[in-house]
């Protein structure tokens, strides 16, 4: 699978599209079968994922969407971590004004793109690579994943995820290797490379907003 990073707002699709096979892609689980917690946590949100963006008023009302995906996904994704891993030093240096807007804004960009991955996902399959016994330590672990789709090699998936109070959480995609929040980074840094912090948050509240707009009347 080739990812281009020179757009990286055009790849994000894919990534969380990636994500969201792992959630609804997997085979039912016999009872005999043991699961890490981290596991059970991705499977128990693709049951109600996938129960639930069915529905026809989920379907034909992309707003109601987003709001259903933000409520399930705020226990299951660290969007908090997320915001300061992908902010990196700029996180030190932001006020606490300029980072609850910056989390207000991505959150929102991350969840309309899930949203929009969840209803249009291809019929692709998931397949769980072998996980150790443990977690990586205590508060960390990884499930390792394959997507495979028709007529192309198997693109290697790693879901990175952290305990988080009594709760595993994602906070990280690797596809192949490459990182999500890296890819994130990247694409902010030059936004943020003179300290305008603000630029960004505006530029991720003008795409939020276009969006939302360009998706009424689906």
């Amino acid at each position: 699978m080739k990812i281009n990073f020179a757009k990286p707002y055009s790849c994000v699709k894919l990534w969380i599209s990636v994500w969201f096979l792992l959630f609804v892609g997997g085979a039912p689980l016999s009872k005999a079968e043991t699961l890490m917690t981290p596991q059970h946590v991705i499977q128990q949100t693709a049951d109600e994922l996938q129960t639930t963006l069915r529905k026809p008023e989920y379907i034909h009302d992309f707003k109601k969407a987003t709001a259903l995906v933000d409520e399930i996904l705020s226990t299951r994704v660290d969007f908090d971590r997320v915001s300061l891993l992908v902010l990196g030093k700029n996180w030190k240096t932001a006020n606490a004004e300029q980072r609850e807007r910056f989390k207000k804004e991505f959150r929102f960009l991350l969840v309309r793109t899930f949203t929009t991955a969840f209803t249009e996902y291809a019929n692709w399959k998931i397949r769980f690579l072998p996980t150790p016994m443990q977690p990586l330590s205590d508060t960390n672990a990884v499930v390792r994943t394959e997507i495979i789709q028709p007529g192309a090699q198997p693109s290697r998936v790693d879901y990175r995820m952290i305990l988080t109070g009594d709760m595993w959480k994602v906070y990280d995609i690797q596809i192949d290797g490459l990182s999500l929040l890296q890819n994130y980074r990247t694409s902010f840094m030059g936004e943020v490379a003179n300290g305008n912090l603000d630029q960004l948050i505006a530029h991720l509240a003008q795409r939020n907003a276009n969006a939302m707009n360009a998706s009424i009347g689906r």
